[in-house]
């Protein structure tokens, strides 16, 4: 990524970036590392880090990076690669940086800081052939863990049981890390969004709602399946079968030019028709990469653009509160004539007995 900041960074009115959150940091180099900064300026990069990484990043760093462990302290090291450079102007992550780390950098530093903007964020949003593989490597762990894990959904298993065995075979898989906590909720609290797994049991007749992923070189997969045990109602087909059609529709507005809100609409509108519009109250999707979490949207009043290289979510759900909720999501890559399903997981009510 070096060569693509670089390139941005003549587009702007500052001479370097300053990089100390832990998710651009490895973005820019490639590394993972809980402490460390880089920076990077026309001339190259720089990551200094403290003795428990420098090894590591040393032998993993590739090369136009300067790897160098912090002795004194970072803004002393950072100092001197802006003398070295003819570094005037440095850009902070205003959007990661604390208040009391800004005032620490602010004193300590003989550059000038200013806010960085949204350069790494929009670099960050179009991913790269190697990003977007990761991003599947993950997703097909997670997938593995899901269909050997969907025999052990029964009645009389609590929903941490079925959590742990999903966070257990993603990591035996070839999983970093979860994505995120996971999230398995049943019966009423399917309801739930992101309700918390429990002790409690898993009954016949229950939804159970299942959302997770995990990293591979620091990339993200997230999925979403609710399955049935044992059975399910007339009226929990219905709206499973509702919210399935509401997100083929998303998948199939989802595409370069279109902006977050219209894709969203088209999964919105399915479920508003049918009469539960109330019970959807979050977004169709959100971006996927280093972190869970980020850009671009697709939501309600999101007039940005999609462009190819990004990849969203595409989560649409029906939570009727004290009874049940559905929601089934993928990951897309939006791609220059439409989109790619990432996701190869069956999407068609499944009953667990």
């Amino acid at each position: 990524m070096l060569k693509q900041i670089q390139d941005a960074l003549r587009q702007v009115d500052f001479d370097a970036v300053l990089i100390t959150s832990p998710q651009n940091r490895r973005y820019a180099t490639g590394f993972p590392s809980s402490a460390g900064v880089c920076m990077i300026d026309a001339k190259g990069g720089y990551l200094f880090t403290d003795f428990r990484y420098i090894e590591a990043a040393k032998k993993r760093i590739g090369k136009g990076f300067f790897v160098d462990m912090v002795r004194r302290s970072y803004a002393d090291m950072v100092n001197a690669a802006c003398r070295q450079d003819g570094v005037k102007t440095i850009a902070y992550e205003e959007g990661f940086m604390t208040c009391a780390d800004y005032t620490q950098w602010e004193q300590a530093l003989e550059a000038k800081m200013v806010p960085m903007g949204s350069l790494l964020g929009d670099l960050r949003e179009v991913k790269r052939q190697e990003e977007i593989d990761c991003c599947i490597a993950a997703q097909r762990i997670a997938e593995r863990a899901l269909a050997e894990t969907l025999p052990d959904i029964r009645a009389g298993v609590t929903e941490k049981h079925i959590a742990a065995l999903l966070e257990f075979r993603m990591l035996d898989y070839g999983g970093e890390k979860m994505s995120f906590e996971p999230i398995v909720v049943s019966g009423k609290k399917s309801s739930m969004p992101h309700g918390v797994p429990s002790e409690k049991v898993l009954e016949p007749g229950d939804f159970v709602t299942m959302d997770f992923g995990c990293t591979v070189e620091g990339y993200c997969s997230d999925m979403t399946r609710t399955v049935a045990v044992e059975y399910a109602t007339e009226e929990m087909e219905k709206v499973y079968q509702i919210v399935l059609r509401a997100q083929e529709a998303g998948i199939a507005a989802a595409k370069p030019g279109v902006t977050g809100a219209m894709v969203d609409k088209a999964a919105r509108d399915i479920i508003a028709a049918e009469g539960y519009g109330a019970c959807f109250g979050h977004s169709f999707g959100h971006g996927i990469g280093i972190d869970i979490h980020e850009q671009p949207v697709a939501a309600p009043r999101i007039r940005k653009k999609l462009e190819a290289g990004n990849i969203i979510s595409a989560e649409p759900g029906i939570y009727i509160p004290g009874r049940f909720g559905v929601r089934i999501e993928d990951m897309l890559c939006i791609t220059p004539d439409g989109c790619l399903d990432l996701t190869n997981a069956p999407k068609q009510l499944t009953i667990c007995k």
